[in-house]
């Protein structure tokens, strides 16, 4: 097989700006008041092992086109994977066609011509990876034989995968901006089953990297991996109880981001949200900070312009605890007689400011409670903020990790979660879009036995 798994990027992107091109002037040909179109080519390779043996080689190459058109605010959008040129002209034609269909909405349309990106920075987002199917193979197997040598109570695997992927995306609107951009993405990792008696456990551990040369150690995932399954044999359940509960970095991820839903755009003028209207109010202590910065070179979320090409900036979207504002795309910033943020499509690299305790000295503050370090269910309300899942982790005394537990429900409500946030651990997780460290919260229900 071929050593590289993608075609030389400079290409691909002229190619796909001249597509761009192309379906915007047959918008305009086909008369429509506004139009806006996004071309992208994607191309892969992931591999899987299981005790040793390859499980899965899969090579990806995957592209799309999607076309949105506005004629006097009547919106039609229509996609295709063909990326010749009659094909694409046909797309814009069906988008039309969708478009005549529709009722007017008056929020309907591009952002602001004035908000598009001028200057579009290097953020360092493609680092391809030339690896051929053979050297990744065995990666995932050295990985796989790191965690089953841990602990001799780590006896079966799950498997270890490895996947590198890189794309190439533009867009362009009749405003007559045109941006695009390569980016990669790499990861590694691996899942281990420990027994002990009738007992059975399963835990992992991955990395993921814009640069494959910044991938944690291939070793050190599958050690962590089976150190943090061999941990949880013994488990215990607890009684129901209130106390202190410490989300682990990658659990507290998810914590901000219920709240980030709330704040959305869409949760805001639908009044689907339990921070409705809450701009300018108290959401978190006032020591708590959320900032917004989109610019961090090789970040998982960087991006110098959103989904609509409006620039994106620094901002603050909590300080000292206060609601700065809300996560807005052009239509639900109109929705709500705002402008918007620069959010189409999501957030850009949130940073939680942490102090300098790390989990470790964390787990002294709490005293007694819940480390939690796995969370499962679906069990979050954004329109009431009720909050109840079901969680595994350990049980603290005295500062200090006593036995794992599970089987177990942590429940309260996210907006007195938030005011009860007590500290941010310095162990920060770099590995999405949100960048925290453990979150103390003073006190939630447990429920068990």
């Amino acid at each position: 097989m071929a050593a590289s798994v993608q075609p030389p990027a400079s290409l691909a992107r002229r190619d796909l700006e001249r597509l761009v091109m192309l379906a915007l002037e047959e918008a305009r040909a086909e008369r429509a008041t506004q139009a806006e179109v996004g071309v992208s080519v994607d191309t892969g390779l992931s591999v899987s092992v299981r005790l040793g043996e390859v499980e899965t080689l899969e090579y990806q190459r995957d592209r799309g086109l999607g076309v949105t058109v506005y004629i006097d605010r009547r919106k039609g959008s229509a996609s295709t994977a063909d990326l010749g040129v009659e094909a694409v002209r046909e797309t814009v034609r069906k988008a039309c066609s969708i478009a005549s269909f529709t009722a007017a909405d008056a929020c309907a349309g591009l952002a602001d011509a004035e908000l598009m990106a001028r200057d579009v920075p290097d953020l360092s987002l493609s680092h391809p990876w030339e690896i051929t199917p053979e050297a990744a193979i065995e990666i995932a197997r050295a990985c796989e034989a790191a965690a089953l040598a841990v602990d001799e109570r780590v006896r079966n695997s799950e498997g270890a995968s490895l996947s590198t992927h890189r794309g190439t995306r533009v867009y362009g609107n009749s405003h007559g901006f045109i941006g695009g951009f390569e980016s990669t993405g790499h990861s590694l990792s691996c899942a281990v089953v420990a027994s002990e008696g009738e007992e059975m456990q399963r835990d992992y551990w991955y990395t993921t990297a814009r640069d494959w040369r910044e991938l944690e150690n291939t070793e050190a995932v599958g050690r962590t991996s089976a150190e943090r399954t061999a941990a949880r044999l013994g488990s215990r359940k607890l009684s129901t109880r209130r106390a202190p509960v410490l989300f682990a970095p990658e659990i507290a991820r998810g914590f901000f981001g219920h709240f980030l839903a709330a704040v959305h755009g869409g949760s805001q003028y639908r009044k689907s949200s339990f921070l409705l209207g809450a701009a300018g109010q108290q959401v978190f202590p006032t020591f708590l900070q959320i900032l917004e910065r989109p610019h961090i070179p090789k970040a998982v979320a960087s991006s110098a312009f959103d989904n609509e090409g409006v620039a994106t900036r620094d901002r603050d979207l909590v300080s000292d605890g206060v609601l700065q504002g809300y996560i807005l795309s052009a239509y639900s910033a109109r929705k709500l007689g705002l402008m918007t943020t620069g959010n189409a499509g999501g957030t850009h690299n949130l940073i939680v400011p942490h102090g300098s305790e790390d989990q470790a000295a964390l787990l002294r503050r709490m005293g007694t409670g819940l480390l939690v370090t796995e969370l499962m269910g679906q069990g979050v309300n954004v329109v009431t903020g009720d909050y109840s899942r079901g969680a595994s982790g350990f049980w603290v005394e005295e500062g200090a990790i006593q036995y794992p537990v599970h089987e177990i429900t942590i429940a309260g409500n996210l907006r007195d979660m938030m005011l009860n946030v007590v500290a941010i651990g310095s162990d920060v997780d770099l590995r999405g879009g949100v960048r925290t460290g453990s979150v103390l919260i003073g006190e939630m229900t447990i429920a068990g036995d």
